[in-house]
């Protein structure tokens, strides 16, 4: 080979290598200045839409109660709102552009039970200053790398303020805020497609997200953990005792870590298999593993379109969900209309395609993150013949003493061909004690198999 033709087919090995290794550069600081003008601090459109149905972001919401205890969420800040207007069969026609597909099915599935009460738009996304001033250093020098699994150069903020692809807002959402350390009781009650109620879990949770450490930095903290988390289940009496722990990453490519404590075998193992669309044992197997906190893990086995913003009527502010009890909130097909709360909202869509090679139970998924706090508002997925199987929708609450309107795992599940669904995390009055609460920042030790193998058994 000539030199000639040997130095063309070195400067194409090293473009496609740097393709391969780098799905993002970050954005200009031209683009970057918007987030301190058009841009809210966190990246949302900063103005109200054309009719003022969505206001403009004025801040969001950080007046903490008089009163308030740390951890009690049941406080309704805006208990005053009347519903707009409401949806039901009837009327579907006239709102059903500004509704999911899975929402859409709930309608035609329970015509005469499903209503969604539409209140006026909260837009209560906050966060403390550091971190906005994190987001806008972020949007200037977080890239992703190895075909998106690692996040570089992004600390204690928004990683992609300003997203040009769909893996982007995925990291978005993955990274949300919610706090530095928070401890959290709850429990996931399962309704079978043939209408039987079970306790499938009532857990307590312990998280916390060193990424969000308010005294690192990028250069202190090249690379940490996004979440350490660890769940100790206390009931039902069968599953008292059994515990999961979880290390997420700003890796993928390397990997998460996750440990199971077995009851039976009264040891700490890790657990690689629980990923992906594993049955999720938290939900009695309802849902699949990834399918939690509106999303979870690994993006690796899906290419991920962003599609745009468009507007969405989804659930939000549902701090008075938190104020009633479990059996309040459970109807037989689906959560009881009188207690959820829909807003209309921007949101990003992004549309997940199962990769050429990779395997999963569900090879499309369509994505709708809020553009306030990034958080997954509401997801649809559909089966290998393409029929719409399964429909996710998140219940965020407000907490100004973070301040932060929070996306956790609670929410509802619902799967179109059984009919079987699920109240995920459900932190109502059944829930002796906080419902998600403010902790002091542990040891990392904490978050260690062998504190895991102290804290487990019965």
């Amino acid at each position: 080979m000539h030199n000639k033709n040997i130095r063309q087919f070195a400067l194409c090995v090293s473009l496609l290598a740097l393709a391969v290794g780098s799905a993002s550069a970050a954005v200009s600081p031209e683009e970057a200045a918007q987030l301190k003008s058009s841009l809210t601090p966190l990246g949302a459109e900063r103005g109200a839409n054309a009719d003022g149905s969505i206001p403009a972001w004025d801040g969001g919401y950080t007046t903490v109660p008089a009163g308030f205890k740390n951890g009690n969420r049941d406080f309704d800040p805006f208990a005053d709102d009347q519903p707009l207007y409401s949806i039901t069969a009837a009327n579907l026609g006239e709102h059903q552009d500004k509704l999911a597909a899975g929402v859409v099915q709930l309608f035609k599935a329970n015509p005469d039970t499903y209503r969604i009460d539409v209140y006026p738009t909260r837009r209560t996304a906050a966060a403390p200053q550091w971190i906005y001033d994190n987001t806008f250093r972020n949007a200037t020098s977080a890239t992703l790398e190895n075909n998106g699994l690692t996040v570089r150069g992004a600390y204690g903020g928004v990683p992609f303020p300003i997203p040009k692809s769909g893996i982007e807002v995925v990291w978005n959402h993955q990274l949300q805020w919610r706090g530095e350390s928070t401890d959290t009781k709850y429990q996931v009650w399962t309704t079978t497609g043939e209408g039987r109620r079970i306790l499938a879990t009532a857990a307590q949770d312990y998280a916390q997200y060193p990424y969000y450490y308010a005294s690192g930095s990028a250069d202190s903290t090249p690379n940490p953990k996004y979440m350490l988390a660890i769940q100790l289940a206390y009931e039902p009496a069968f599953r008292a005792g059994e515990a999961l722990m979880v290390h997420n990453t700003l890796d993928y490519h390397q990997g998460r870590t996750l440990w199971q404590y077995l009851v039976g075998q009264r040891r700490v193992r890790q657990a690689p298999s629980i990923n992906f669309d594993t049955p999720n044992v938290v939900a009695s197997g309802t849902n699949f593993v990834d399918e939690t906190f509106g999303y979870g893990g690994s993006p690796e086995r899906y290419d991920w379109k962003l599609v745009g913003k468009r507007e969405m009527i989804i659930p939000y502010n549902n701090n008075a969900l938190m104020a009633h009890s479990d059996a309040d909130v459970l109807g037989q097909r689906h959560a009881n209309p009188d207690l959820v709360r829909w807003e209309l909202h921007r949101v990003w869509e992004v549309e997940a395609t199962l990769k050429p090679g990779s395997r999963h139970a569900v090879p499309k998924r369509q994505f709708y993150f809020s553009e306030d706090n990034w958080g997954t508002a509401i997801f649809d997925g559909w089966d290998a013949e393409g029929t719409l199987w399964r429909t996710a929708m998140s219940t965020p609450f407000v907490a100004p003493d973070i301040p932060a309107t929070v996306n956790y795992c609670n929410g509802f599940f619902h799967d179109h061909r059984t009919r079987a669904w699920v109240y995920n995390c459900a932190m109502g009055t059944d829930v002796k004690g906080s419902q998600f609460s403010m902790a002091d920042k542990r040891s990392e030790t904490y978050f260690s198999p062998q504190s895991l193998l102290r804290m487990s058994g019965r």
